[in-house]
C-alpha cells in the first residue's frame, strides 16, 4: 500500500456538497490523482458504503485512495493510507493536516508521509479560520523538510501554479473540484 504509486499532485477532499456529483467528480480527475474520503457526518454504515463506491471508482483510475480517520479503519476498508494528526502502521500512506508550526512538528514526529497546510486561502469549508497567506504558508512548507507539502484552502489550479515549485509537491481542494465538474 505504501508508495506503490507516485505521490499525486492533485487531491480531491470529498465533502457531503458534492452530493450525487461526487463520483463523477472522481472519474473526471486526471488518471493517479489522490482522494482523501472524509465524509464524517454520515451514518457509519452508509458511509462505509460510499467509501466502496468511491474506491471502486479510484482502482479504475488509478488513484491513490486515503480515509480520513484512524489508521485501523483504513487498513479495515482497504484504503491505501488515512489522513489523520496520529500515527499508524508504516505499510499505509499516512498524510497529517497542518494549521502551524506545532502541528507541523507533530506531524512530522508520527511519521507522516506528507501534510496538508492549509488553510492557506479562504475557504467556503471553514468561513471563519483566518487564512495563512502566502507568507506563512512558504514558511510552514520550507519547514517541512523530508516530508511532501500539499496547499490545501481555497485552492484552485491557477492558485497551484502562484506557489513557488519547489515548496510544494501538489495541492487539494473540494470547492475547485465541485464547481468545475458541476452540470
Amino acid at each position: 500500500m505504501r508508495r506503490r504509486q507516485p505521490l499525486p499532485t492533485l487531491w480531491l477532499m470529498t465533502d457531503t456538497r458534492f452530493g450525487d456529483g461526487l463520483l463523477d467528480a472522481i472519474r473526471r480527475l486526471p488518471v493517479r490523482s489522490g482522494v482523501i474520503f472524509r465524509h464524517y457526518d454520515m451514518d457509519p454504515s452508509e458511509r462505509h458504503v460510499l467509501f466502496r463506491k468511491v474506491a471502486h471508482v479510484c482502482r479504475q483510475r488509478g488513484h491513490m485512495l486515503l480515509l480520513a480517520g484512524d489508521a485501523r479503519s483504513a487498513s479495515k476498508w482497504r484504503a491505501d493510507g488515512f489522513h489523520q494528526r496520529s500515527a499508524g502502521p508504516r505499510r499505509l500512506f499516512h498524510t497529517a493536516p497542518v494549521h502551524n508550526r506545532q502541528e507541523l512538528a507533530e506531524a512530522r514526529r508520527t511519521g507522516a508521509d506528507a501534510v496538508l497546510i492549509s488553510p492557506l486561502f479562504p475557504t467556503a469549508s471553514h468561513p471563519d479560520a483566518p487564512a495563512l497567506g502566502l507568507m506563512a504558508f512558504n514558511l510552514l512548507a520550507r519547514q517541512a523538510k523530508g516530508v511532501a507539502v500539499i496547499a490545501l484552502g481555497g485552492m484552485s489550479r491557477g492558485k497551484a501554479r502562484m506557489l513557488h515549485p519547489k515548496r510544494i509537491d501538489g495541492w487539494a481542494a473540494i470547492d475547485a473540484f465541485r464547481i468545475i465538474y458541476e452540470d
